[in-house]
This record gives structure tokens, C-alpha cells and sequence, in this order.
């Protein structure tokens, strides 16, 4: 049995994007759905037996009708052609109150072939190709799914986070316990684990909300064959018996994920020697968009400014194309002038997308002891900094008298 495990696709994310003058849309949107192209080409091209998605298909709890248009497309695409496509609801696809529909709850509403959605934790038993395959799904929870009021009264944060940790544990080995063991068996859930490794950018601030983490011993249930984890964007592995794994987001969101790899997980559960089942695993990368920082420092002697930016740019010329750019530059204020922004700038036309930002140091205004701008005169202020100078005492005098004529004259 192949499977294919993704998540956090985040569609409706557009930062760094352009008008698409052929779609009108944002070039970044086109960007997350090449991705998601990749993956549904992969399924059908491979002939998978499943693709399960951990949740988060969208940036917004209320994604756009052509957000929604274009993620039912591809999953249309896939399960139209007899591959069962299992969705999952993840923080970023509940609605802001309760009572109202999740963003992909609309696939049950039409009942749509092949395509299932978890809004709730339960079994389902899944028919594939190569026999049936039992999901336990695991949704985002809310606290008022985990805990009644009168479980949170008189509780501060920190202890309600607690007692929501404990709850969802007891839902995850709830469900551990309610498996056929004949059959392969996947948790799949949207959860932060203790032990996973987040990314630096904006994924530590996307989160809706405070998140009791789950320890990875209670998640690690040997009662699965695979445990597939969506809410953290940066694909791993946390363990290997049973492997629990994190796919990561389909594509790049910020800077932050500059340096993360993007794909999907395949999974293999074959039936070993003795009716044990084996399972395997590997990352298939897709074409993600290209984030590149260029980070340059130019020392005041610096006698050419806009060419060593230049320089340093075009050493870069291969991974500029097509990629979302920053380049950073540190420089003293006196060279500042001295730069040709517009040369850069054109220097950099074949990105995607490119800022240049400017880390001006300035000189630290020469110390005059314990004195203030209160309490010192202006030729004494003048005195101070000859001194520091070191200007001879002959010419500090001379300077001193044109000093004194000028504030005279005023």
C-alpha cells in the first residue's frame, strides 16, 4: 500500500507576490498550487492508494470562493481517478464560532466520491486498491471540545494548557484502542509535539490561539503503522518505531523557511514474514519557490560602494532568477550617498520578487565627560571635539576665534 501524507498548504497566503495579468491572480497563489500540481501529478503518475492531508489547506479561517475553487479542483482531480483522498481540519480551517461550517467541510456536504473529511476525532475505514486502511483522525481541537467550563474554573493559563494536554492524550490513546489490529493502521493528526522543531519565520506567530503540546511518548503508539502529522511547517522525523512524522507546508511562506526543503511524504506498508507489517517511508521535494538572502557589509573605506553591491549580487546571478529576494546591506552613513540604488535595483530585475534594505551605521558622537548640551557653551562644545580630534593647539586657537565671529555675527 502507497501513501501519500501532506499538509499546511496555507492557500491564500500572498505575501511577496505579483498580479498574475493572465489570472488576475496572485502570482504567489499560482506559486502554492504549483505545488499542490506536483503532488497530484505524483499520485496519479504512481497510482498511490491513498493521500492524506494533516490539515490547514488554507492561510484564513475564511478563504476566498477562488481559493476554495482552486484546492477542490486538484482534490477533484485525484480522487475522481479512484484514489481516496482523506482531509483533515486544522487550526487554520475552523470557523470563528462554533455552529458554523469548517472551510472543508463543503466535500461531506456534497458527498463527494472518495474524498473524506475529519472535522472530529474518529476511525475511519478507508477501501483502497490494495485493501481497506483504518484512519484515527485527530483534528485541531478546540478547548471547548477537550474541557467543559466547570473544568476551567478558577484555572490560569498555564494549568488549563495542562488539563487540554492531558484531554487530547486521552483522545489519541482512545482511539489507539479502538483499532482493528488486522488491518494497517495511520494516526493522522493536526498537533504541536513537544519534541518538533519549529521554524524561524512567521509560522511562530500564525498559530490561532495557545497550544498545549502533546508528548511525542504518547503519541508514538506502537498500536499505528504510521503516525502522519500536519501544524509544523518544517518536514522531520520524530521517531521510528512507529515513524512519526511531520510533512512540513507544501511551499514556502517567508524568509524563515529559506533554507526547508518542501515536499511530501511517501509511505510503503507492506505485509512482512510472519504477518508483521513493514513499513518505509522517503521525502519527495517539489519545485517550491526560491527564497535568497544576500547579506553584504561595505567597510568605510569602501571606494566604490555600488560596485562591491554589484559584485556580490552578480556572484549570485543563477539563484537570483525567478526567486524572492532580500538584499541586505550594512554600510556607515558616510557611503550611504555614495550608493546608486537605481543600478541595484535594475541589477536585480530577474527576481520574482526583490527588496533592498539599508543597515545605516553612525558614528558615536565624541564623549564630552560628564557634561550636557545643558550646561556647556557652544565654543566649549567646539573646544571639546578639536580636541578629540587632535587638531594642534596653534590651529585650535585660530579655529576658535572664527568660531567666536561666526556666533558673533548671528
Amino acid at each position: 500500500m502507497r501513501i501519500i501524507h501532506f499538509a499546511d498548504l496555507h492557500l491564500g497566503v500572498e505575501n511577496y507576490g505579483k498580479t498574475d495579468p493572465a489570472t488576475g491572480l496572485s502570482s504567489r497563489m499560482g506559486d502554492f498550487l504549483k505545488s499542490l500540481d506536483e503532488l497530484a501529478d505524483y499520485a496519479l503518475e504512481s497510482r498511490v492508494d491513498l493521500v492524506i492531508f494533516c490539515g490547514d489547506a488554507y492561510k484564513t479561517r475564511e478563504p476566498t470562493q477562488t481559493q476554495q475553487r482552486e484546492f477542490a479542483r486538484r482534490i477533484n482531480r485525484i480522487a475522481s481517478n479512484n484514489i481516496p483522498v482523506f482531509l483533515l481540519v486544522g487550526n487554520h480551517d475552523l470557523p470563528n464560532a462554533i455552529g458554523r461550517a469548517t472551510a472543508t467541510e463543503i466535500f461531506d456536504t456534497l458527498a463527494v466520491k472518495n474524498v473524506y473529511v475529519a472535522s472530529k476525532p474518529d476511525i475511519f475505514k478507508i477501501p483502497t486498491a490494495s485493501g481497506a486502511i483504518q484512519i484515527a483522525a485527530i483534528p485541531w481541537l478546540r478547548r471547548s471540545a477537550l474541557l467543559s467550563r466547570e473544568d476551567t474554573k478558577n484555572l490560569n493559563l498555564e494549568e488549563i494548557n495542562r488539563k487540554m494536554q492531558e484531554a487530547l492524550t486521552q483522545v489519541i490513546a482512545d482511539k489507539a484502542a479502538g483499532l482493528d489490529p488486522a488491518l494497517p493502521a495511520i494516526l493522522a493528526a493536526h498537533v504541536p509535539i513537544s519534541d518538533a522543531r519549529v521554524g524561524r519565520g512567521s509560522e511562530r506567530y500564525m498559530a490561532i490561539g495557545h497550544e498545549p503540546a502533546v508528548l511525542l511518548s504518547n503519541i508514538a503508539n506502537p498500536a499505528y503503522d504510521y503516525v502522519a502529522l500536519g501544524h509544523i511547517h518544517k518536514h522531520q522525523v520524530l521517531s521510528e518505531k512507529p515513524p512519526v512524522v511531520y510533512s512540513g507546508s507544501l511551499e514556502r511562506v517567508d524568509f524563515g523557511e529559506e533554507n526547508d526543503e518542501k515536499g511530501f511524504y511517501v509511505v510503503e506498508i507492506v505485509q512482512g514474514e510472519g504477518g508483521k507489517r513493514e513499513v518505509s517511508y522517503q521525502f519527495h521535494p517539489v519545485s517550491a519557490r526560491r527564497f535568497l538572502t544576500i547579506e553584504i557589509k561595505l567597510e568605510p573605506e569602501e571606494d566604490n560602494p555600488t560596485a562591491a553591491v554589484l559584485a556580490a549580487i552578480n556572484s549570485q546571478r543563477e539563484n537570483i532568477r525567478d526567486a524572492i529576494v532580500r538584499v541586505n546591506i550594512s554600510l556607515p552613513a558616510a557611503l550611504d550617498g555614495q550608493v546608486r540604488y537605481g543600478e541595484i535595483h535594475e541589477a536585480l530585475k530577474e527576481a520574482h520578487n526583490a527588496a533592498v534594505n539599508r543597515d545605516i551605521t553612525r558614528e558615536t558622537r565624541a564623549r564630552l565627560g560628564s557634561r550636557t548640551s545643558e550646561n556647556i557653551t557652544p565654543l566649549e562644545a567646539l573646544n571639546a571635539w578639536l580636541e578629540t580630534q587632535k587638531v594642534d593647539q596653534e590651529r585650535r586657537k585660530i579655529l576658535l576665534e572664527y568660531g567666536q565671529k561666526l556666533m558673533d555675527s548671528y
